[in-house]
């Protein structure tokens, strides 16, 4: 595993002791550790969340009402399990 020296300004630091002092992590590696790892799924369902809204721009208008496409919408809910 490589190691990697990083300055943080005392507020931070005491941050990152209250974590580790509280027992949520093990050490200062693993709560950084963590916030990279949480970065990077946040990273990803952003770029999901990104082409979501892109391929909904490239699909065209749609000739229903937004009533039928509420009604579709809790018809394929349902469907899925939800309560109705």
């Amino acid at each position: 595993m490589a190691t990697m020296n990083v300055s943080l300004p005392d507020a931070l630091k005491a941050v990152v002791e209250d974590r580790v002092a509280s027992g949520e992590y093990a050490s200062a590696s693993d709560y950084v550790r963590d916030l990279i790892r949480k970065d990077e799924e946040a990273k990803r369902k952003w770029a999901e969340f990104d082409q979501m809204i892109e391929n909904a721009r490239n699909s065209g208008v749609s000739d229903k009402t937004p009533e039928e496409i509420i009604a579709a919408a809790r018809e394929r809910a349902i469907r899925n399990g939800a309560k109705p």
